[in-house]
């Protein structure tokens, strides 16, 4: 990614059960093969952890460790524990990530960023475009009639990726 691009965010956003992970991991390969850089940032609706009780960065957050990282030849994560602090925006997580050409979000459905909606008529839910100008376009599984954006079947990934792309104006490397 070059210095001067700033770092294009883009969502998809949904209610929970419409299949907004399958499409994030569909969509990666489809944007990292036109050569791209890609990251992904995913909201988390209840408490989760990526450490083992027992293990010892586990041991130092529950010591009190405002954050630890765990590093490996393969790979680092920083844990991160507000104690307290309100869960930061999703501006402020995005400012923590290292720039990429896309940062896919997922979840953050109030967020004021670009979103494309997942919708499954099946789970009884509304759609969220009808009340959210900040979403561009809907993917559903089946059609849907009186939409003011654009509508892509779920599973046309490559037009869901170059309707991204066109609109986070970014071009393939």
């Amino acid at each position: 990614m070059s210095p001067a691009k700033p770092m294009r965010v883009f969502g998809l956003a949904g209610w929970s059960g419409s299949g907004k992970t399958t499409l994030v991991a569909r969509l990666l390969p489809e944007l990292t093969r036109r050569g791209l850089t890609v990251s992904t940032v995913k909201h988390a609706h209840h408490s989760f952890d990526l450490d083992q009780p027992g293990k010892d960065s586990w041991r130092h957050r529950e010591a009190g460790a405002s954050e630890v990282m765990i590093a490996s030849e393969r790979r680092w994560a920083l844990i991160h524990e507000h104690r307290g602090a309100p869960e930061p925006p999703l501006e402020a997580l995005v400012g923590q990530m290292t720039p990429v050409d896309l940062l896919l979000v997922e979840g953050f459905k109030r967020g004021t960023h670009a979103k494309l909606e997942v919708h499954r008529p099946s789970l009884g839910k509304p759609l969220l475009c009808r009340e959210d100008p900040h979403i561009v376009a809907v993917a559903s599984d089946a059609p849907l009639a009186g939409l003011a954006v654009p509508l892509f079947a779920l599973d046309d990934v490559a037009a869901i990726a170059r309707f991204i792309l066109a609109h986070c104006r970014l071009e393939a490397a």
